[in-house]
């Protein structure tokens, strides 16, 4: 190998290097930034019925049914009524499991672990 192909190859695999470091850096990023999830109530459902998030993540709860429902985890969270079309958020900030319910329609029941 002549000194023209080392220097290229030298110079290649920097590039590879500083691409999967700048790769590796902007998914630590976009893991750490908190993102939105939403759960749609339909059919007298929450769906999905289980969702996992991160400390810091906004939960949305949109209303897509003909009747209100609530959003409630008891000695944590109420969303009070959200009326058809309507929708109520939530920002997670402590870890755990949240079971909740729908306190119009107690049958109506999911579950909220946070990370």
């Amino acid at each position: 190998m002549n000194c023209a192909s080392t220097v290229r190859v030298t110079w290649a695999i920097a590039y590879a290097v500083a691409c999967l470091a700048c790769r590796d850096a902007a998914a630590a990023e976009s893991a750490s930034k908190p993102q939105t999830h939403t759960i749609t109530i339909e059919a007298m459902q929450f769906q999905p019925a289980s969702l996992t998030v991160h400390r810091g993540d906004r939960i949305v709860w949109r209303n897509t049914d003909l009747v209100p429902h609530t959003a409630t985890a008891r000695g944590t969270f109420d969303s009070g009524s959200i009326a058809p079309g309507a929708s109520w958020a939530y920002v997670a900030e402590k870890a755990g499991a949240l079971s909740y319910v729908c306190t119009f329609h107690p049958t109506m029941k999911a579950t909220l672990a946070v990370q």
